[in-house]
C-alpha cells in the first residue's frame, strides 16, 4: 500500500486516487458554498421579512402618538422597540431626512446621510428624497463599522386624512409622504453560525474527502496496483529470460484477462523457444536421417535392380524347368495307373506327384513375378470379378468354415486391366486370410467409390479376423520371397506378384494390421472416365 505514493508519478493508482481526491474536495467544497449561499440567502429573506414587520409595527405603534403630538411617547415607545437582541437601532425621519425620533437620543435633529451605504440601496438619486426604489428594495445589506453584517429596513410614513385633517399638522394635503421608519439589525450571529457551519462543514469535508481516499486507495491497490505491479513484474522476469514464470489469476475482470492474455503469451514464447532448442539439438539428427534415407533409397534402388535381373534368371529357369517338369509329372502320372493302389509304389508316386505340382505351381509364380505372361487389357466391372471369385470360393473346402460379409456397391466400377489378372490378385489375398485364421473366421468385403490426386479410383477392402501381422514386418509383406507361412505352405511371391499387377494398372495396394485384431488389405484402381459413377 505505501508503495503506491512513495513515486506517485510512476504509480497509476497513485494518479486516480489524487485526480478523484481532488475532483471529490472541488465537489464538495462547490456543493457546501451553494449550500451555505442558499441557507444565508434564505435567513437573508427571514430576516428582511422579519424587518418589514417590525417596521410596520413601529410604525403602527407610534402613529397615534404622533397624530396626537406626544414626542416623549413616541421617544419611548422607539427606545423600548430597540431593547430586543439584535436591534442596532429604530428611528423616524421627515421627508428631508431629519431625524425626529431614534432609539440613539444622540441622532435626534442630525440629518440622515443619503449617499451612505446603508441609504444607496433605497435612493435612485441621494439628492432626491422621494426617488424611492421599488417597495420589495427597501433594504440593503451592508458591513457595519464593527465588521459584522447588518440589514436596514425602511418604510414610508404616508398622509393621511387623519394627519393632514388634524389641528396639530401642518402638512398639506397634496404632501404624499411624510417621514421615514428605519430600523437596523444586526447579523453578527448569522456571521458567526455561518463561519462556525463553514468550520464543521471543512471539517466534515475533509474527513470524507481522507476516507474516501484512504478506501480508495485500499480498492485501487488490490484491483489495479497490485495486479499491475504483479504484471510488471512478470515482465521483468521474461524479459530476463525466465519463461517458466506465470502472472497469477485471482479474477475475470479486465485485469484478469490481461494477466491470463500474458500467461497465454508466454506459454507460446516457451513453446516457440523449446521448438526452436529442440531443432537445434536435432538438426544433425534429421541431417543424419536424411543422410540415412538417401542410403537406403540408394541400397533399394540396387535391390530394384537385383530383382529385376531376378526376374530375368527366373523367366529363364523357368522356362527350362518347366519342359521336364512336365515330363516328370506325365510319366508319374502313367506308372500310377499299372501300380496297385495301397501299394508303397502308388504312395511313392503320390509323393512325386505333389512335389512336382508344387514346383510347378512355384514356376507359374516365377513366371507371373517376372511379368512374361501377357495380359489382356479392356473395359473390367470390377464388382463382377470379386462377386465371380467370392462365388468360386465358398465352395472351396478351404473356406466352408468362413463366413463371407459382402457389402458390394451396385455401382459398376469399371477400370482398365485383365480380369484373370485381378481375379489371381484377389484370390491371394483371401487365401491369405484363410491362413490367417486357420480356416475359420470372418472376411468383409467392401468397395466404394473414393478421390485420389482429384481423379476417381475404386477402392476394395479385404479385412479378416486373423492373428494380425506386426509392424515391424507389416512393410516386408510386399517384398518377393517374404513370407510368414512355415516352410512349405507358401512361396512369398503371391503378394508381390499382386502388388506389381496392381501398379502396373496405374493403382495402390495398402495393408493395415493390428496385431490379434485381424488385417485389411486395400486394393486401389482407376475408374474408367465417362461412367456414371
Amino acid at each position: 500500500m505505501k508503495n503506491i505514493f512513495r513515486h506517485p508519478d510512476k504509480s497509476l493508482a497513485a494518479k486516480l486516487i489524487i485526480a478523484i481526491g481532488l475532483l471529490m474536495i472541488i465537489g464538495s467544497f462547490t456543493f457546501w458554498y451553494v449550500l451555505l449561499h442558499k441557507q444565508k440567502k434564505d435567513i437573508i429573506a427571514i430576516a428582511v421579512k422579519y424587518g418589514d414587520s417590525f417596521v410596520k409595527f413601529t410604525r403602527e405603534s407610534t402613529r397615534y402618538s404622533m397624530l396626537t403630538f406626544r414626542r416623549e411617547a413616541t421617544q419611548q415607545i422607539l427606545e423600548n422597540l430597540s431593547t430586543p437582541q439584535g436591534v442596532q437601532s429604530v428611528r423616524i425621519f421627515n421627508h428631508k431626512g431629519k431625524v425626529f425620533f431614534s432609539s440613539h437620543k444622540e441622532d435626534i435633529g442630525s440629518s440622515v446621510d443619503k449617499a451612505s451605504i446603508a441609504c444607496k440601496g433605497c435612493h435612485l438619486e441621494p439628492e432626491k428624497s422621494s426617488a424611492l426604489l421599488p417597495t420589495a428594495q427597501k433594504w440593503t445589506i451592508y458591513e457595519s463599522s464593527k465588521g459584522f453584517t447588518a440589514i436596514k429596513v425602511i418604510d414610508t410614513i404616508s398622509n393621511e386624512p387623519s394627519c393632514y385633517t388634524a389641528s396639530c399638522h401642518i402638512h398639506p394635503k397634496t404632501q404624499k409622504i411624510l417621514g421615514f421608519v428605519e430600523a437596523d439589525f444586526s447579523l453578527a450571529l448569522l456571521d458567526e453560525a455561518l463561519f462556525k457551519q463553514g468550520l464543521a462543514l471543512t471539517a466534515y469535508v475533509a474527513i470524507f474527502v481522507l476516507a474516501v481516499s484512504a478506501s480508495l486507495g485500499i480498492i485501487l491497490y488490490e484491483i489495479v496496483s497490485k495486479p499491475v505491479s504483479k504484471l510488471a513484474y512478470g515482465m521483468e522476469r521474461v524479459s530476463a529470460g525466465d519463461l517458466n514464470y506465470s502472472v497469477p489469476i485471482k479474477s475475470m475482470d479486465e485485469m484478469g484477462v490481461l494477466a491470463n492474455t500474458f500467461n497465454s503469451m508466454i506459454k507460446d514464447l516457451k513453446a516457440a523457444r523449446d521448438q526452436r532448442e529442440s531443432w537445434t539439438r536435432t538438426l544433425e539428427a534429421e541431417v543424419a536421417k536424411k543422410t540415412e534415407e538417401i542410403q537406403k533409397t540408394h541400397a533399394n534402388l540396387i535391390q530394384t535392380e537385383k530383382l529385376a535381373s531376378l526376374g530375368r534368371m527366373a523367366a529363364g529357369v523357368a522356362h527350362e524347368i518347366n519342359n521336364p517338369l512336365t515330363g516328370i509329372v506325365t510319366f508319374a502320372h502313367l506308372l500310377k495307373r499299372s501300380a496297385p493302389p495301397d501299394s508303397a509304389t502308388a504312395e511313392d508316386l503320390n509323393v512325386i506327384i505333389e512335389q512336382a505340382e508344387r514346383c510347378a505351381k512355384i514356376i507359374k509364380n516365377l513366371l507371373t513375378f517376372a511379368r512374361v505372361t501377357p495380359s489382356e487389357k479392356g473395359e473390367i466391372n470390377i464388382n463382377d470379378v470379386l462377386s465371380r471369385t467370392i462365388y468360386m470360393l465358398k465352395n472351396q473346402e478351404k473356406f466352408h468354415n468362413i463366413k463371407f460379409n459382402v457389402h458390394i456397391d451396385n455401382t459398376p466400377f469399371v477400370t482398365i486391366g485383365d480380369a484373370s489378372q485381378f481375379q489371381q490378385i484377389f484370390l491371394n489375398i483371401f487365401i491369405n486370410a484363410a491362413d490367417a485364421m486357420n480356416e475359420r473366421g470372418t472376411i468383409t468385403v467392401a468397395t466404394r467409390k473414393i478421390i485420389m490426386d482429384n481423379k476417381p479410383f475404386v477402392e476394395i477392402e479385404f479385412t479378416d479376423t486373423g492373428h494380425g501381422v506386426p509392424e515391424e514386418i507389416l512393410g516386408k509383406l510386399f517384398e518377393p520371397f517374404f513370407t510368414t507361412k512355415p516352410v512349405g505352405k507358401g512361396t512369398g511371391l503371391g503378394l508381390s506378384v499382386s502388388h506389381g499387377i496392381v501398379k502396373h494398372f496405374g493403382g495402390q495396394i495398402d495393408v493395415k494390421s493390428t496385431v490379434g485384431k485381424g488385417t485389411s488389405f486395400f486394393v486401389r484402381l482407376p475408374l474408367v472416365e465417362g461412367y456414371n459413377i
